[in-house]
């Protein structure tokens, strides 16, 4: 018998995030969930980030994907994103995780030369 093994928070994370899923974005985000934006600092609740991440306006495109660190209390990421403003940064995404969701989430960016 062999077992598939479970899939990672990350993958379940891009794949829902890709197909701007809400439902499956929900299930991820605990229900307290907040985003720090690293831009002001303001925190943002889980509700103002799906209406954010399930828009159907313009989306950043977002490259070279690199797990730094995951496991059961924290995820890492790193990547290029490119905004539909013309703005390039380099994102560290850092989100701490309760119970297999999300539950508090911080980027530090480093702009990009165009």
């Amino acid at each position: 018998l062999i077992l598939k093994e479970q899939m990672s928070f990350t993958e379940k994370w891009d794949k829902a995030f890709e197909s701007r899923d809400r439902n499956a974005l929900s299930e991820l985000l605990d229900d307290d969930f907040v985003f720090v934006r690293h831009q002001s600092g303001k925190e943002m609740t889980k509700e103002d980030m799906l209406n954010l991440w399930t828009s159907d306006g313009p989306r950043p495109e977002m490259k070279n994907l690199r797990i730094i660190y995951e496991n059961d209390d924290i995820l890492v990421t790193h990547r290029f994103i490119n905004f539909p403003s013309g703005d390039k940064e380099a994102v560290m995404g850092v989100m701490l995780l309760k119970n297999g969701k999300g539950a508090r989430m911080e980027t530090g960016a480093t702009p990009r030369p165009s």
